[in-house]
């Protein structure tokens, strides 16, 4: 079955490239589409969309402002943030807001695709650089070794109880890859690596891949 997804973007010309690019493929079905904040609310309770492609970067109410306002109302829709090179910090209270990840813009509409995939089974979309900022964000405080590399002390307990496959996991989606990347990569299905991460997030005490890799970070289990 199609992900029913609204699409919100202010500049009409980009929101309808991406629609007319979206409605090519078979996994998706756009429900809506929005120009503003405000718009996206109200077409949210008409349409009732699983996942919301949101540009951070609207005019009056911000896409950090929706992200919190749809997670408080309808938190099981989950929220794919459209971004810049240079909005780390907006993304990241995005993040900490509840958006599922971000996706940057002028990204090729198979990955968009694959991305709402990964988010609407559970996933998340998040880049190494981005989860250093999450954990300074979040105040977690990882210990500084010399150097300033900003890597915590690895956590003798946390390596012990994840396996060496888990590991190996947890590493390569702290590099940004999406299950089916990380399925191609070591060889396995798609569903054995979604297996692996309900594991990894058991474990680690997480429920996702951004606290994963956030924990991942702060434990110094895995590198960047």
């Amino acid at each position: 079955m199609a992900i029913r997804v609204l699409v919100v973007e202010d500049q009409p010309k980009i929101l309808k490239a991406q629609i007319k690019l979206l409605e090519t493929f078979d996994d998706v079905e756009i429900v809506g589409e929005a120009l503003s904040g405000e718009s996206a609310l109200e077409k949210i309770e008409e349409v009732k969309p699983e996942v919301l492609l949101l540009d951070l970067g609207l005019p009056q109410m911000s896409g950090i402002d929706v992200t919190r306002q749809v997670k408080a109302t309808h938190p099981e829709i989950e929220i794919l943030i459209f971004t810049i090179f240079d909005e780390e910090e907006k993304v990241t209270e995005a993040i900490v807001a509840g958006a599922a990840g971000y996706l940057l813009k002028g990204t090729p509409v198979e990955k968009i695709v694959e991305a709402i995939k990964d988010v609407k089974a559970g996933g998340a979309v998040i880049q190494p650089n981005l989860a250093r900022s999450l954990l300074r964000l979040i105040g977690n405080g990882a210990n500084e070794r010399p150097g300033g590399t900003g890597y915590a002390t690895p956590n003798a307990d946390a390596v012990s109880v994840l396996t060496d496959r888990e590991l190996e996991i947890l590493q390569i989606i702290a590099k940004g890859l999406s299950n089916n990347e990380a399925a191609k990569v070591l060889g396995l299905s798609k569903a054995t690596i979604r297996t692996h991460l309900e594991h990894i997030y058991e474990k680690l005490d997480v429920t996702n891949r951004v606290e994963a890799v956030t924990e991942g970070i702060r434990q110094g289990i895995i590198n960047l």
